[in-house]
């Protein structure tokens, strides 16, 4: 059995995304509204999403841009407030990510209770946010020390986001370095921004080239292609696809989220 069957119940997970409003210290957060205004939207996207019957979910700033590669400790702390708030609702397994700072995200997850992180921890990228430098040894050592390198699994994209990487190397030839190297329970593969597709040629030659790590599609997965998706992955993020109209910063749209899970449960053997 492998990690996935055991944290997850099933095999190739659906993990759905949990989108947080703009945090205290971002540009577009507004004060006046407060946190109670917030966790009360975030309740109301995670009630959708477990309805829905998704496998897992993953709580996210999406929304604090420009994101950041080292984030303040207003970030975190609200981050962990909200979860710790919503935390006797959620009755699924959550994961956390923090755009885009692996350390943060890492202790998070220990603060939580988080099963799973995902981040961008290895490479280095010329990106909208600038010079990107990540830092998978530091992430990796923090885990261990926090005794929780059973218990919180880590979920590496490795095609990053809003970036192209410094290199020459196809995204499959990166992926078997670092699932060689770096130690990843799991690889994701993202198409060039949040909501775009992830090449299926792509995604098969990362499949063919790394055998004993699991790998997600990460972006672009919608009703119409999870089936095709979980064929060769093992496993898909989703966020953008089931929300109102499509948009990324929408609310959980209920029947796309119902649809997306009935589509997903045909294809996951």
């Amino acid at each position: 059995m492998s990690w996935l069957d055991k944290v997850f119940g099933v095999k190739k997970p659906v993990i759905a995304m949990v989108h947080l409003p703009p945090l205290p210290g971002s540009p577009l957060y507004h004060s006046n509204r407060g946190l109670e205004r917030l966790i009360s939207k975030v309740n109301s996207d995670l009630e959708a999403l477990q309805d829905a019957g998704v496998d897992g979910i993953m709580f996210c700033n999406e929304n604090d841009r420009p994101y950041e590669f080292h984030v303040k400790p207003e970030t975190v702390s609200a981050m962990a407030y909200t979860i710790g708030r919503l935390k006797s609702d959620v009755s699924t397994v959550y994961g956390v990510d923090i755009l885009w700072d692996p350390v943060a995200a890492v202790a998070l997850a220990h603060s939580v209770g988080a099963s799973f992180v995902r981040e961008v921890f290895t490479g280095l990228y010329e990106s909208d946010m600038g010079l990107w430098h990540s830092r998978a040894a530091e992430a990796l050592r923090l885990r261990a020390s926090l005794g929780d390198s059973e218990e919180v699994k880590l979920l590496f994209n490795v095609s990053a986001e809003f970036a192209s990487p410094i290199g020459r190397r196809t995204v499959a030839e990166i992926a078997r370095s670092v699932a060689f190297s770096s130690l990843p329970d799991a690889l994701c593969v993202s198409g060039p921004m949040t909501g775009t597709s992830v090449s299926q040629s792509e995604l098969t030659e990362v499949k063919s080239l790394v055998q004993d790590t699991p790998i997600f599609v990460n972006t672009g997965v919608r009703a119409e292609n999870v089936a095709s998706y979980l064929q060769v992955a093992d496993g898909v993020i989703v966020g953008t696809a089931l929300k109102e109209d499509g948009h990324t910063f929408n609310p959980v749209d209920r029947q796309r989220a119902k649809q997306f899970m009935e589509n997903a449960r045909a294809a996951q053997v």
